[in-house]
């Protein structure tokens, strides 16, 4: 029998490890991240604070999964070049 909401901790129940890789939930978000590649520095602040890893380095770029992207906009926040604007 399945737990109801009250059961469950605060926090959450994860039932199953990794199961976030199998879960897509890009499709949550309202805005999405866009980066300037001419003004990114390649920090990967984003990179190393997104908190769905889902902004990874690739080809000298930084690039966003939007399938698990949520679009919190925490990697624009933080940029310390302003490379990455939330539309």
């Amino acid at each position: 029998m399945l737990k109801s909401w009250k059961d469950i901790p605060i926090g959450g129940y994860i039932v199953q490890p990794g199961n976030s890789k199998t879960n897509k939930t890009g499709n949550w978000r309202m805005e999405k991240p866009l980066i300037d590649q001419q003004k990114c520095v390649k920090c990967q602040t984003c990179t190393r604070n997104c908190p769905e890893d889902a902004m990874k380095p690739a080809d000298d770029q930084i690039k966003i999964d939007y399938d698990y992207c949520k679009g919190c906009g925490l990697c624009s926040d933080i940029c310390p070049v302003k490379a990455i604007e939330m539309k």
